[in-house]
């Protein structure tokens, strides 16, 4: 199946770019997603899931709706999904 990535901030600059289209084995859940790209992309090894769970303080959203209110790591994931990765946010003063 193809999925539509969105990266932001710090995530961006590691994927190299706003929007990658990717390629996972039917069934895929948003667990094995964050888990090849950390593989894939240095800048995200370790930043996306900590002790089998998603990061503190990131967001991800699949289709617009944030996984941590769907199954979480366990959200599986269909042809044509979009799935946003939000580094957490610095506050300003």
């Amino acid at each position: 199946m193809e999925l539509e990535l969105r990266f932001f901030a710090t995530f961006r600059e590691a994927a190299g770019g706003k929007t990658v289209e990717a390629e996972f084995d039917d069934g895929s859940t948003v667990g094995d997603v964050l888990r090849d790209l950390e593989a894939e992309y240095e800048g995200m090894t370790g930043r996306l899931i900590v002790d089998g769970g998603l990061a503190p303080q990131i967001n991800v959203l699949k289709n617009g709706r944030e996984v941590l209110h769907l199954d979480g790591l366990d959200t599986t994931l269909a042809d044509g999904d979009r799935l946003s990765v939000f580094p957490p946010v610095a506050g300003g003063s």
